[in-house]
């Protein structure tokens, strides 16, 4: 039970263990989690410890696997996910065992790649060659313009190129992105000399190495001597053109073509065979590579965990340390026998609890549930060992202020539908590990925003709001609401308590729906709200105050009670719950038609002036006929409540200091008559507690420093419950903005639909209906619940938490498998 309220003790233990038990027994720590190792080889280099090489073979067991695993992909075969029970971290035997598995699939992928490449690498040259053969066919035809007596000379007789006009070609292909360049570059070596002819090939080929689509161009180069035909393969060269040997007869590549097609469909049918046997080898390691994944993995956390570990002189033996929940050391003590009996070892192996005064971690054992109100408070500071822990509060706390803010039923009904739909499904929705950042953090806090949404529906309920409308359940107790003429057609109806028109008896539960009609409806919920935020702020920072006796007595810092705590809670108690005292107190004394005092109406005070007046030490003038005061013996009791609040600050300033001064003084003194040993033995105050205790140690720091600190939190403590208790004026005045804004969303866009009467307004409303649904979805329920959201995190954060919560400690990190590998698929 003490768990749910502060974090688990915890225990610094020595373990010594057999080397050849060393990697089962670290295995079997690995599955239960629950153990933090201290690496006791902080000054060794990585690369001279003891399992270095160990760590080194995982590595290369992982390259080999992140290779086969882009294989699998790039061939697009799923890989399945496992939802059984994990594979345990191999033992020694298997660890061969799996090396030599991954060693022989490796190779076998490599040659099965590498032969796929080459036989892609010959398809694409004799794909590229069929090109060049038909395409050059056309340059050599083709019969078009007249009057070019270069072309035409080609034309006429193709045969006779190189004798007659002893005119020579290059034919190839080049990447289409490269043709301009290389155009410009042949008309400029040979000064306008090169005839080039060139195609696009409308298919893209396939790049053999990458797979990428490439899209090529067909060219032929016509010139004249053997020294420009250097000139053109060298630019060929610089531009990666593959060249082809073309043949200048028709006939000649009429005989070349039907053979690169004959050999273009037996390449094909050995490409198909070849892929489909890759395809088969690839399906068969797809099943098992998850399995190797997660296996490579915990075995390489082993050996990295087994580097923590020192050996003893003898070297017969490995001793580590590590941080246990002393809940837990009987579940450590059974997984180091497990190890040993494992691998058959006689000697067992031992975990001794040592004594430290180093501050341990924080561990805070946490459920589905509990997990994401944890989170919010670790991510304001982890909690010091010990202290008190704000999330069991905030469970209630945070939704509940949160609804304040965001009270609506219909919209409370949307968050609460979204979190009941992830709370239902979270096992399927948990197996399919996203990973996108923005739907991981929803889900992770599931329960936090189904719990929002059922307390924003419960105070949308108190408000009589749903999506801006009022629900008229029990009747209204306005005898004006029964007159449909006034209701209807009075466009100023003004709601006054005290006319004749309220029945003696108030709505049941919440709000008076007929308010919704009421012109003066924002008057009357500006002043409710406002003091429904003053109320609630006041008691949950009373609260946060309180929660310090809890840390002051654990800690037995009972002194700090005195000094600290009730300094604290008078000047809060005496001040602002006074203030909300005296709220009750109008409310039940007076009403809107008389008084109790039987004065006339309008004769209330305003609590608001009457604090100013009281801190000022003023009064104002009542109304004719009206008291100032709401009780006879007021001024006297908030003036003495003002000099005793007074008081409180210089008992926080100097209580403290004085306190430590005075018990340095006395053991100094004791340990001078004493001899100075039994004294010095002993805690001389209960304020100087050991940092492993959760308390601060004030044996060390000079007077000055604690006068200064003292200081310090006494002007911040004064000054900020001011600004604290105006921070909680924010659940009133977002309450009020999303009121407005789903009252503007109403008015403006669907009540355009439902406003029509035709068989036009039907059509035109289900447009409206979508664009306003659309709009509270965006708006009111995204936008405005992420503001109310951060809202009530300042809330808890700053006003809340900072009245007893330090979030001085560091987060427990256990070697825990399940972490490890969930750590990695957030990488990935």
């Amino acid at each position: 039970m003490g768990a749910m309220f502060r974090s688990e003790e915890m225990a610094l233990c020595q373990m010594f263990i057999q080397p050849e038990a060393a990697y089962t027994s670290v295995s079997e720590l690995g599955e239960t989690g629950a153990v933090q190792f201290r690496d006791l080889n902080a000054e060794v280099n990585a690369f001279q410890r003891k399992f270095v090489s160990e760590v080194r073979r995982c590595d290369e067991m992982e390259r080999k696997l992140r290779y086969v695993e882009a294989e699998v992909k790039k061939d697009n075969v799923k890989i399945p996910d496992i939802y059984e029970e994990l594979p345990r971290a191999p033992n020694p035997r298997e660890i061969i065992d799996l090396e030599a598995h991954l060693e022989k699939t490796e190779s076998e992928i490599m040659e099965l790649s590498q032969n796929a490449v080459n036989l892609k690498s010959n398809y694409l040259e004799l794909t590229e060659l069929k090109h060049v053969l038909e395409r050059t066919q056309g340059f050599f035809f083709e019969q078009e313009g007249s009057g070019d007596t270069f072309r035409n000379n080609i034309i006429d007789d193709p045969s006779n190129i190189q004798t007659r006009g002893r005119l020579g070609f290059v034919a190839g292909v080049i990447q289409r992105e490269k043709v301009p360049g290389f155009e410009r570059m042949l008309w400029r070596i040979s000064r306008g000399n090169v005839f080039l002819r060139q195609a696009e090939l409308e298919k893209p080929l396939e790049d053999p190495s990458t797979g990428n689509q490439i899209y090529k161009t067909v060219f032929a180069a016509f010139f004249q001597g053997e020294q420009l035909k250097t000139r053109i393969k060298k630019v060929c060269t610089g531009y990666h053109a593959s060249l082809y040997p073309c043949p200048s007869a028709a006939d000649e590549r009429e005989e070349m073509l039907k053979g690169v097609k004959t050999r273009l469909e037996d390449l094909s049918m050995v490409l198909n065979q070849t892929q489909d046997h890759r395809s088969r080898v690839l399906s068969t390691v797809a099943k098992e590579l998850p399995r190797w994944r997660i296996m490579v993995k915990k075995m390489k956390a082993i050996y990295h965990t087994l580097n923590f570990f020192n050996m003893d002189v003898t070297k017969k033996c490995l001793i580590g340390e590590c941080w246990v929940p002393v809940l837990d050391l009987p579940l450590i003590q059974k997984a180091l026998s497990d190890g040993s009996a494992a691998v058959g070892s006689t000697i067992p192996s031992f975990l001794n609890v040592i004594e430290t005064s180093e501050a341990p971690p924080t561990f805070n054992r946490t459920n589905k549930f509990t997990r994401g109100f944890q989170n919010l408070i670790d991510a304001y500071g982890i909690a010091s060992y010990r202290e008190a822990n704000p999330a069991l509060y905030t469970i209630i706390t945070f939704p509940f202020l949160f609804g304040i803010m965001f009270g609506d039923l219909g919209h409370g009904m949307i968050m609460a539908a979204f979190g009941l739909w992830m709370v239902t499904n979270e096992r399927k929705l948990s197996a399919k590990r996203s990973t996108n950042e923005i739907w991981n953090i929803f889900f992770g806090g599931r329960y936090i925003i189904l719990l929002m949404g059922l307390f924003s529906m419960y105070t949308g309920f108190i408000y009589n709001d749903i999506f801006s409308k009022s629900m008229n359940i029990f009747g209204s107790s306005w005898k004006i609401q029964y007159n449909t003429s006034t209701v209807m057609t009075n466009k100023e109806l003004q709601m006054n308590p005290g006319s004749n028109d309220l029945n003696e008896s108030p709505y049941p539960v919440g709000l008076d729906p007929v308010w919704q009609l009421a012109s003066n409806k924002i008057i009357f919920l500006n002043s409710y709200k406002m003091k429904l935020s003053i109320i609630f702020g006041v008691i949950h920072m009373i609260f946060g105050v309180c929660m310090s006796v809890v840390n002051f007595n654990f800690f037995k810092r009972r002194i700090s009670i005195v000094l600290e705590f009730l300094p604290q809670i008078i000047f809060l108690v005496l001040l602002f719950a006074y203030m909300v005292f005296m709220m009750f107190m109008k409310w039940l004394q007076y009403t809107a038609k008389t008084d109790f005092q039987r004065h006339s109406p309008g004769c209330a005070p305003s609590v608001l002036i009457m604090f100013i007046n009281m801190m000022l030490f003023k009064e104002s003038e009542p109304l004719h006929g009206c008291d100032e005061y709401m009780f006879v013996a007021q001024p006297t009791v908030q003036r003495t409540f003002v000099f005793i609040a007074l008081l409180c600050i210089p008992w926080m300033l100097l209580g403290k200091p004085f306190y430590i001064m005075f018990s340095r003084k006395n053991k100094a003194a004791a340990a001078h008559q004493n001899g100075g040993i039994n004294q010095q033995m002993e805690s001389s105050t209960e304020l100087a507690d050991s940092p492993a205790a959760g308390g601060h140690g004030h044996d060390d720091e000079p007077l000055s420093e604690i006068f200064i600190h003292q200081a310090i939190h006494t002007i911040e403590y004064t000054l900020s419950t001011v600004s604290h208790t105006a921070s909680y004026l924010r659940l009133w005045a977002l309450s009020l903005a999303h009121a407005q804004l789903s009252e503007v969303l109403w008015n403006m866009v669907l009540s355009m639909g439902l406003q029509q009467t035709s068989y036009v307004g039907s059509i035109m409303l289900f447009f409206v209906f979508g664009a306003w649904a659309l709009f509270t979805l965006a708006i009111l329920v995204m936008m405005e619940g992420l503001s109310a959201f951060l809202h009530t995190l300042r809330l808890h954060w700053v006003e809340f938490m900072s009245k007893f919560y330090e979030g001085l400690g560091y987060g427990f990190q256990p070697f825990s498998f399940k972490l490890i590998l969930e750590n990695d698929e957030d990488v990935e």
